[in-house]
């Protein structure tokens, strides 16, 4: 419960510093007095939104500090707010994130204004509510988990057949481009071969004449060959004799090579064309695939291939994928009426709990039906629409809650149901907001009492007009403005009892 609340520099407030107690409170003040700005302190603490505005004009940041006793353990959130738009939070002393701050909130108090008793009429609001009732968080986790999975499995499947079509619709590009190159007979290398044949054969005349000449000059009367030959020196040096001899042995070899080459080069008009024919296919095909190499056009062949053994296997991959998303689907199915299992044992319960509150709240003909439904799709949280039947007088047809409810009728609903709430969840601080806005007298008596009862095993904090909601307090704080010479100041101080009686004269007068 929160125990204690410290406030520096926020708005009207320079400091304060109050105690809180358990059990049933109230606040009261005249109107402007500042409660709504304690309450924003209090939101802001809690991981509301930060607004340099509010900070004390002339100071250069404000701290709002809320101590909790949770179970047995001191729980201190700080939340500070600089004039630069720079806002931290710490718990216990340590910085946390404004998400991290939320979550713990959201375990400690409950803070209940006007506007909210509107979310009655919100679908995934009466959702929350049942849930909270039935008290089926395992459930509900075991759904979340197989929405998640059936989500993930259909996912696949669909972005796998997506694949599928465009590459079903490239299939006949992919089997058309992989037989042109298959036909091709690529071999590495060959481009070169080829383009070294090419020049052989159109240039084999001057080839062959060069060749010759070269023949002669090694082979003839008077050539190296035979001018080597004539040399002796075996008497006069063997070392320079055995290196003679090897010049002769390297040209006899290059004689040979000359000599077949001579005799491989011919004039072939026919193996030219045929060789001028390949390559330009070849290059064609570089060209056309935009690649450098044979090697290139070799892999892309390849690469086309496996494109058209994946597309035989589509089918069957599929057929594995549908299987996932069909068990995923079955689970989440089975998720699902389990979940809305929890929700339907509660709905008539629920109904007898408001119903009978309404009535002591004055809306004696007071008719509430939960009805769950089959939704169109699953969601996030099921497959149920939960729909708050109501009706206000007698012989009326039930209709939406938001459709047919005063301010009044909400404002006594909303209380009902936190009510209800407050009898199976372990929320330990409950703050009501002026929810008894738009009643009076004895019904306004009575909602006091129900938040009284409320307060048997929580704290609850109510601020409110109302003497007759007032004088149920068990602790009184009143909430009041002080002018001094500079500056408008709020304040907060708990009344005595002899204080207390006084106010609630003072609200009756009024």
């Amino acid at each position: 419960m929160l125990t204690h609340l410290h406030i520096r520099n926020y708005a009207l407030i320079s400091h304060l510093d109050i105690d809180f107690h358990k059990g049933f409170s109230v606040m009261t003040g005249e109107t402007g007095a500042g409660k709504s700005i304690i309450l924003g302190a209090l939101n802001l603490v809690m991981g509301a939104r930060a607004d340099t505005k509010t900070i004390t004009e002339g100071e250069d940041k404000c701290v709002i500090e809320a101590t909790f006793d949770s179970k047995g353990n001191e729980v201190i959130i700080r939340r500070e707010l600089n004039v630069n738009g720079r806002s931290r939070s710490f718990v216990n002393d340590e910085v946390v994130t404004q998400s991290e701050l939320k979550a713990l909130a959201r375990q400690l108090i409950d803070i209940h204004s006007q506007h909210e008793s509107l979310l009655i009429g919100d679908d995934l609001f009466q959702i929350q509510i049942i849930d909270t009732i039935a008290n089926n968080q395992t459930e509900l986790d075991a759904y979340v988990a197989a929405y998640e999975q059936y989500n993930e499995a259909n996912s696949e499947l669909c972005k796998y057949q997506e694949q599928a079509a465009k590459a079903q619709s490239d299939a006949d590009y992919v089997a058309f481009q992989w037989q042109q190159l298959e036909d091709a007979q690529l071999q590495a290398g060959e481009l070169e071969e080829l383009e070294e044949e090419e020049y052989r054969l159109s240039h084999a005349e001057e080839i062959q004449s060069s060749l010759a000449v070269a023949l002669q000059q090694l082979d003839g009367d008077n050539g190296a060959l035979s001018l080597i030959h004539s040399i002796r020196l075996s008497d006069a040096d063997a070392v320079l004799a055995g290196r003679i001899d090897s010049v002769e042995i390297e040209l006899k070899d290059i004689l040979s090579d000359i000599q077949r080459l001579y005799d491989r080069t011919e004039l072939d008009p026919q193996r030219l064309e045929q060789v001028q024919e390949r390559i330009c296919m070849l290059q064609s095909l570089i060209k056309k695939h935009r690649v450098q190499t044979i090697e290139e056009l070799i892999a892309l062949r390849d690469e086309f291939g496996e494109q058209m053994q994946q597309l035989a296997n589509y089918d069957e991959d599929i057929a594995r994928l549908q299987a996932e998303v069909d068990k995923a689907f079955k689970l989440l199915s089975q998720a699902a009426e389990k979940l809305t299992f929890t929700r339907q044992a509660v709905t008539e319960t629920t109904a007898l709990h408001l119903v009978a509150d309404m009535q002591r709240l004055g809306v004696k003909h007071a008719n509430v039906e939960v009805q769950i439904t089959p939704a169109d799709s699953f969601t996030a949280l099921g497959k149920d629409d939960i729909q708050f039947m109501f009706a206000a007088n007698l012989n009326q047809s039930l209709r939406r809650v938001a459709d047919v409810a005063s301010g009044g009728e909400i404002s006594r609903l909303m209380l009902c149901i936190k009510a209800l709430i407050a009898s199976v969840n372990g929320l330990p601080t409950i703050i009501f907001d002026e929810i008894d806005t738009g009643v009076s007298g004895a019904v306004a008596s009575q909602m006091g009492d129900i938040m009284r009862q409320i307060a048997a095993s929580r704290q609850v904090i109510s601020i409110t007009h109302l003497p007759q909601v007032a004088i149920k307090g068990e602790h009184h704080y009143l909430v009041y403005k002080e002018d001094t010479d500079t500056r408008t100041e709020t304040h907060i101080r708990l009344l005595s009892a002899d204080e207390h009686n006084v106010e609630i004269e003072k609200m009756r007068s009024v």
